[in-house]
């Protein structure tokens, strides 16, 4: 029995992802008339949906390194891991900052103040955006995730007017500036999380790292501050990272 709740609310949670996803319309319609506050929509909704792409990347990455052109870097467990939850976290964090850019514009388009109402609208229009992050399990596959991320446009288009009140006719230009004026915000967030995390994120990969260039060799670092290069003969070459001695 008290796993009951737990499966009513995974249920709720898959019905809710499939109709938003196959009946944006008709479930924006319904959602208008919802009054669940932000934390109960980002608890139950956002926060396990957000967790697809950075676990299914960690996967993903492991099996199959990052890279292209001929290029494939493997990452450690330890930096793979501190990879996913950062962009786990920039996630969620997008949402909240994004729902409060959408809230403040909407006024200006006809539409309403109204901060619940706009975290639901951002939260759930961001649902083919999350479930396509399964993607990242295929690195080579990431072109869908950005399919997905222009079918949740369409999505937040269409439940801009019933969610928000914004006039039909301003619907389009209300989508557009809330997405526009999201983008430069992250991008400052990013820049300012990238600047704290950075140097913490490069320690660890210098030490965890691994890069795969086919037939022009290898490089591989070790935990002891070495470097190992191999060149497209075989032949090894060890750097001390520490004292840049070569041996």
């Amino acid at each position: 029995m008290e796993n009951a709740p737990l499966n009513t609310q995974a249920n709720a949670l898959l019905a809710r992802a499939k109709d938003i996803l196959f009946d944006p319309a008709g479930t924006w319609a319904k959602i208008a008339g919802e009054t669940d506050e932000p934390k109960s929509v980002f608890l139950r909704y956002a926060l396990p949906l957000a967790a697809i792409g950075p676990i299914a990347s960690f996967i993903g990455g492991q099996l199959f390194g990052l890279g292209g052109f001929g290029i494939t870097i493997n990452l450690g467990l330890g930096t793979g891991l501190a990879i996913a939850l950062v962009n786990f976290v920039m996630s969620l964090l997008s949402l909240w900052v994004i729902a409060f850019v959408a809230k403040a514009l909407s006024p200006q388009f006809g539409g309403k103040d109204d901060y619940p109402a706009a975290f639901r609208l951002m939260a759930y229009s961001w649902t083919a955006m999350w479930v396509a992050g399964i993607f990242g399990l295929v690195p080579m596959l990431g072109i869908l995730g950005l399919l997905a991320g222009l079918y949740s446009l369409y999505t937040l288009y269409k439940g801009v007017t019933p969610v928000m009140g914004v006039p039909q006719e301003k619907a389009t230009g209300y989508t557009i500036v809330t997405v526009l004026v999201s983008i430069v915000t992250m991008v400052v967030v990013n820049l300012v999380v990238g600047l704290i995390t950075a140097p913490l994120m490069m320690a660890g990969a210098v030490s965890d790292m691994s890069i795969d260039m086919g037939d022009q060799g290898s490089m591989e670092t070790g935990a002891d501050g070495t470097m190992t290069i191999t060149g497209p003969d075989g032949e090894e070459v060890t750097i001390d990272i520490n004292q840049g001695q070569s041996e």
